[in-house]
C-alpha cells in the first residue's frame, strides 16, 4: 500500500510541475482490482481535503489518482491546494470493502449492531452521506455520530432512525 501513497503524492505534484504523469506497469498490475478508496489530505492534523468513492468502479490505482487530485483541487469545502501547501500535507489512503446493508427494527438494535471500526453510509431518498471509520475518533458517541451523519446529508439530525444504514471496513495507510 506504500506504493499507493507515493502514487497519490506524485499525482498531486504533477499538477504543479506540469510533468507528464507516468504509472508503471508493475503498479497497474499490482493494483488492477476494482476497489473504492478515499484520499484524505491534512495539514497539521487539520482536514485539508477528502474525496473518495463508495463503490468500486475502476482499478484501484486509477481511483487513488482521481481521488487524490479531487481531494487536492476539487473538494468544495476548500480552495484548491497551493504549491506552498504541498510539502506540508499528509496523505491518508483508505481502501474500502464492499458495503453491506444493516437491517434493524429500531434505533436500539442499530446502535447495538454498529461498531467503531465501521465506516457508515446513511441513505434517505435522494440524500446520502458517509463518514470513514476515522471519524469515530472525533465523534465517539454512536448517537451523535449518526446525528452528524444525518446533518451531513442535509437532513434533520434524527433522520438516521428511519434511513437505510450501510457499513464498510477500511484498510488504511498514512504518510508519517
Amino acid at each position: 500500500m506504500q506504493e499507493l501513497l507515493k502514487l497519490a503524492r506524485e499525482s498531486l505534484e504533477c499538477q504543479f510541475s506540469k510533468k507528464e504523469f507516468y504509472v508503471s506497469d508493475e503498479i497497474k498490475k499490482k493494483f488492477s482490482d476494482k476497489k473504492a478508496c478515499f484520499v484524505t489530505l491534512t495539514i497539521n492534523n487539520e482536514l485539508r481535503g477528502c474525496i473518495g468513492s463508495l463503490q468500486a468502479h475502476q482499478e484501484l490505482w486509477k481511483d487513488v489518482i482521481d481521488n487524490a487530485i479531487n481531494a487536492g483541487f476539487h473538494d468544495p469545502r476548500f480552495l484548491p491546494l497551493s504549491s506552498y501547501e504541498l510539502p506540508k500535507i499528509k496523505i491518508e489512503l483508505s481502501v474500502l470493502s464492499i458495503s453491506k446493508k444493516i437491517n434493524f427494527k429500531n434505533e436500539k438494535e442499530l446502535l447495538n449492531k454498529i461498531d467503531k471500526k465501521m465506516g457508515i453510509i446513511l441513505k434517505k431518498g435522494f440524500y446520502s452521506s458517509t463518514f470513514l471509520p476515522q471519524v469515530w475518533d472525533e465523534i465517539p458517541s454512536k448517537t451523535e455520530f449518526l446525528e452528524h451523519l444525518s446533518r451531513k446529508a442535509g437532513l434533520d439530525k434524527d433522520t438516521w432512525k428511519d434511513s437505510e444504514i450501510w457499513y464498510y471496513r477500511v484498510e488504511k495507510i498514512k504518510e508519517k
